[in-house]
C-alpha cells in the first residue's frame, strides 16, 4: 500500500511542468514592429584606445505599417462577420482599432513617422556624444548611404542632419537609390534566396508550427461562433490581426493588446512571426541562404576598415541606412551571438532567436575602429549600442588583424 502511495505522487509530482511559463512582454512581442530601446548609460572605452572609425548599419526608424494588407484583410473579416450580425464586443473593438489604422496610415503606408524620425536623432546624438573625438573633429567627413526606400532616406537624413548640428564644420555626402541595393536590398538580388524565402518547404514549416499554437477560439472571440468558418483561413487571419496589433506602437497609436489576447495568446502569435523571420532571414537547419546572401555587405565593412587603416582616402564615419531584412542575414553571417541559431526542434527558436532581440525599430550594428597608443588597431563591435563578441571567445575589442581574418572567413566559408 505504501508503495502504491509512493507510486501515485511520482506520477502527479512527473505531470507538473518544470517550471513556470515565462512568457515575454506585450512590447517585446511585438516583434521587429517594436520600437527602439535606448541604452541605460553611455559606451566608455579604456583610455589607452581612441576611436578613429566608425562604420555603422542601421535599420529605418518607426513607421506606419509598410502596406495596408493586413489592415484590409482584418477589416473585410471583421466587416463580413458585422454584416451576418456574428460580430463580437471584442470584434466590433478590433474593426474599430483597425479602421484608425488604416484612416492614419493612408497616405502615409510605410513612412517613417515622428517617433522614427526622433529614434534616428536620438541615436546620432548618441553616437556624437560617445565618439566626440571623432565626430565632433571639425574635419570630420562622414559617408552616408541608404536604400531607395523613402522611409530609409528620411532615416539617413534625420541622423546626418542631426549629426550635422552637433558639428557644423563637419563634410557629410549622402547617397540614395539603387545603385545601393547591392549593400542595402541584397535579400532582392539573390535569386536562389528568393526562391528559398518563397519556397513551399518555409510556407509549410511556418503553418505546420503554426497549428500546434494557434487555435480557433483566438478568432471566433472576434468573428462570433456563429460564423461561417469553413472558408476562413485561420492562420493568415490571425498573423493579420497580430501585425495590426503590433504595429501600434510604432505608429504612436496607443493600444491594450490585452484587450484582445492574453499574454500566452500574444506569445504564441509572435512565435509564429518570429519563425516566419528566422526561416526567411537568418541561417537555419533548413538554409543557410538567407545568411550567404549578405556576402557583399559584409565584404564592404571589412574592405573600407582596412581601406581607411591603409590610409586610402576613405571617410572615418560610414554610415548606411536598410532594413531589418538587411540586418538579420548580415548577423547571422558573422556569427554574432543571439543572431544565429541552428535547431531542428523549431519550437526552440523562440528562445534562441528573438527578431525584437536583433531588428527593433531603427536596430543598429556597428564596427568601431581604435587605435591604441602604440599605434594598433582594435575593433569592437556593437548590436543596438551595447557591445557583443565578434571573434567567439575572445575580449569584446580584438585586435583588428585577428577580427578581420574571421570575418572574412566568416564571409567566405559558406
Amino acid at each position: 500500500m505504501q508503495n502504491l502511495f509512493i507510486t501515485l505522487i511520482l506520477i502527479v509530482f512527473c505531470a507538473l511542468p518544470a517550471k513556470p511559463v515565462d512568457y515575454y512582454s506585450y512590447n517585446e512581442c511585438r516583434g521587429s514592429s517594436m520600437p527602439y530601446i535606448d541604452p541605460t548609460g553611455p559606451l566608455v572605452a579604456p583610455d589607452s584606445l581612441r576611436v578613429v572609425m566608425v562604420n555603422h548599419v542601421g535599420r529605418h526608424g518607426a513607421r506606419y505599417p509598410s502596406s495596408s494588407k493586413n489592415a484590409e484583410r482584418v477589416r473585410k473579416l471583421l466587416r463580413s462577420a458585422r454584416d451576418k450580425r456574428t460580430i463580437t464586443p471584442q470584434g466590433r473593438r478590433l474593426l474599430a482599432l483597425t479602421e484608425r489604422v488604416i484612416r492614419e496610415s493612408n497616405g502615409r503606408w510605410g513612412a517613417l513617422d515622428t517617433l522614427g524620425k526622433a529614434e534616428q536623432r536620438w541615436l546620432a546624438a548618441r553616437m556624437s556624444g560617445n565618439f566626440s573625438k571623432l565626430l565632433n573633429n571639425k574635419e570630420v567627413t562622414i559617408s552616408a548611404v541608404s536604400s531607395y526606400v523613402p522611409r530609409c532616406v528620411m532615416s539617413m537624413y534625420e541622423f546626418t542632419h542631426q549629426l550635422a548640428r552637433q558639428n557644423r564644420r563637419s563634410e557629410i555626402y549622402t547617397s540614395s537609390g539603387r545603385q545601393n541595393d547591392v549593400l542595402m536590398r541584397f535579400f532582392e538580388l539573390d535569386s536562389a534566396y528568393i526562391a528559398f524565402e518563397n519556397s513551399d518547404v518555409v510556407k509549410k514549416t511556418v503553418r505546420d508550427f503554426a497549428e500546434t499554437r494557434l487555435s480557433g477560439n483566438m478568432l471566433t472571440r472576434f468573428v462570433g461562433v456563429g460564423y461561417p468558418m469553413k472558408d476562413v483561413d485561420l492562420y493568415d487571419n490571425l498573423m493579420a490581426i497580430y501585425s495590426v496589433l503590433a504595429g501600434t506602437a510604432a505608429m504612436e497609436l496607443k493600444c491594450d493588446i490585452s484587450q484582445y489576447f492574453n499574454l500566452g495568446e500574444f506569445n504564441a502569435l509572435w512565435s509564429v512571426f518570429n519563425l516566419k523571420q528566422y526561416l526567411a532571414h537568418s541561417a537555419s537547419s533548413l538554409s543557410e541562404l538567407p545568411a550567404t546572401s549578405a556576402k557583399p555587405l559584409l565584404v564592404n565593412l571589412i574592405e573600407t576598415t582596412d581601406s581607411f587603416i591603409a590610409g586610402a582616402d576613405m571617410a572615418p564615419v560610414q554610415l548606411r541606412f536598410g532594413h531589418a531584412e538587411t540586418i538579420m542575414p548580415l548577423l547571422a553571417l558573422m556569427h554574432v551571438p543571439g543572431c544565429r541559431f541552428i535547431t531542428d526542434d523549431f519550437a526552440e527558436v523562440a528562445e534562441g532567436w528573438r527578431d525584437f532581440v536583433i531588428v527593433p525599430m531603427a536596430a543598429n550594428f556597428r564596427l568601431i575602429l581604435f587605435r591604441s597608443k602604440s599605434g594598433g588597431y582594435y575593433v569592437r563591435a556593437d548590436l543596438n549600442e551595447k557591445p557583443v563578441e565578434l571573434v567567439p571567445d575572445k575580449p569584446v575589442y580584438v585586435p583588428w588583424e585577428e577580427a578581420k581574418a574571421y570575418l572574412e572567413l566568416r564571409a567566405g566559408s559558406m
